[in-house]
């Protein structure tokens, strides 16, 4: 299996789990990552969130880790990349108003390379226009915007993922096991035990 090199674009309250689990079996698995944020540089850190399933109309929050970035937002060219990781929390809510990051994340789409979004990542998505005629998972709050994409919101469990195309989507992190599963495959990866 050839190396892949993949981009995570996170920010401040990023999943925390959506953000450090991908990271670290995406490198044990022999990848390289790159995870960077709009305005900071390989070395500063991003806050997370802990977001929790406890029985309330909606999750709790928590405060998570700091998650340290170790590239350069500004250095990022979608050529040098195999694949992307879009993390949710409430770092999407804020960083689908940078018009740098939906550029990336269009030209990823553009260039049919996998795309991995899960959770509030789907906001990501929808504002990058990249959702039109296409299913996409999500967390439910995120549903209406997948539709007003002119995508269809796809409504698994939530230990479920995704996949159709280059894109594989999940509802939360709950669902790390299949969606890293499914994304793997996007990117070609085999493992042998």
């Amino acid at each position: 299996m050839a190396a892949k090199k993949i981009l995570m674009l996170v920010g401040d309250y990023v999943e925390d789990y959506e953000a450090m689990v991908p990271f670290q079996a995406l490198q044990m698995v022999g990848h390289t990552v790159h995870a960077v944020c709009p305005d900071k540089i390989a070395g500063q850190t991003v806050r997370t969130a802990i977001h929790d399933f406890e029985g309330d109309q909606t999750y709790s929050e928590k405060p998570g880790h700091n998650f340290a970035l170790n590239f350069d937002f500004s250095k990022v060219k979608v050529k040098d990349y195999d694949g992307l990781v879009v993390p949710g929390g409430r770092s999407p809510e804020y960083l689908r108003l940078n018009k740098q990051v939906l550029t990336l994340v269009k030209a990823f789409d553009k260039a049919n390379k996998p795309i991995a979004s899960v959770c509030h990542g789907a906001q990501l998505l929808a504002a990058a226009g990249v959702l039109k005629g296409r299913e996409c998972s999500a967390y439910p709050a995120c549903a209406p915007e997948v539709r007003l994409a002119g995508g269809e919101y796809v409504d698994i469990e939530v230990s479920h993922a995704h996949v159709e195309g280059n894109l594989v989507s999940a509802p939360a992190w709950p669902a790390h096991p299949t969606w890293l599963a499914g994304f793997l495959a996007l990117l070609g990866t085999t493992i042998s035990l």
